[in-house]
């Protein structure tokens, strides 16, 4: 059970919604601090990244200390009582914001809401603690995460980091250098409640014209556009696929990529939400 301090209207709604959401998941989501619960949270992590026990994510002793310090392990429960899904978090310096350092569900159930149930429980605890903001990085090529993070829980991205954490040797990031995007999740913004509602922003790629084009991909396709007020940025769809596939082809759509978003950003843009097609909507920072 959610803990508050105190017990305001945005706090009550991130409850509700966090409860309506792990009930539309089938899965009992809570804290978790018991020690052996814990070597299951760090199992299913090695898991999702497909490493071996000595390349855990987080390790168990690592875990442990971020429960024992007050800070966020969140972990998703069958009916059965069998881990499914984590989520862990930090909280920033003065507790003005929350650091989500990993977030992952078991293979098979990316389509059954655990991962919203997981992500609404972290909001409920953070508002619950006075925290307003959740950041974290993902990988701007993986689009199926990029639409979860920016659509349906209506978090921003203005920042690009390139190669962020160096070499990663799991097999998720292999062979790929670690350029990240930067989540900006306001907890309280109308976006936020919204999609935590199961409501969010509906993000659909305008039609554009050929002279509104102003890039192709590797894949030979039109990857950039100008539409509608917004500019378009398309991504892989399966990028861990290609990586495998046609690892050539997977580093030009990183530098392409990279290229695009660090202009885009410069230039005051942000990245607004994601299609299910993998395309980026960026618009100046603030607007809708």
């Amino acid at each position: 059970m959610l803990q508050s301090l105190e017990v305001s209207p945005v706090v009550r709604q991130a409850q509700d919604a966090a409860a309506r959401a792990a009930v539309l998941a089938g899965v009992r989501v809570g804290d978790e601090s018991e020690l052996e619960r814990l070597r299951e949270v760090e199992a299913l992590l090695v898991t999702v990244w497909g490493t071996s026990q000595h390349g855990a994510p987080i390790p168990t002793d690592l875990l442990r200390s971020i429960s024992h310090a007050g800070c966020n392990v969140t972990a998703a429960y069958t009916a059965g009582g069998v881990l499914c899904g984590a989520a862990v978090a930090i909280v920033s310096p003065g507790t003005a914001g929350m650091y989500s350092l990993i977030a992952g569900v078991l293979p098979g159930l990316g389509d059954a809401g655990v991962g919203f149930a997981l992500k609404q429980y972290q909001r409920a605890w953070a508002l619950a603690r006075g925290i307003e903001t959740m950041t974290w990085t993902f990988d701007p090529l993986v689009s199926r995460n990029a639409r979860f993070n920016l659509t349906k829980l209506g978090a921003q991205a203005e920042e690009y980091l390139d190669d962020f954490y160096g070499p990663m040797a799991d097999e998720i990031n292999a062979n790929d250098e670690s350029d990240r995007l930067v989540a900006i999740w306001p907890l309280t913004s109308r976006e936020a409640i919204d999609c935590s509602t199961g409501l969010p922003v509906a993000i659909a790629l305008p039609a554009f014209t050929p002279d509104q084009v102003r890039g192709t991909g590797p894949d030979g396709h039109p990857s950039v556009a100008l539409a509608a007020g917004s500019t378009w940025c398309r991504v892989p769809t399966d990028i861990v696929a290609l990586r495998v596939g046609r690892p050539g082809e997977a580093r030009a759509w990183r530098a392409a990529t990279r290229a695009l978003f660090t202009t885009a950003f410069a230039s005051g843009l942000a990245a607004h939400g994601v299609t299910r097609s993998g395309w980026y909507r960026l618009a100046t920072k603030g607007q809708q």
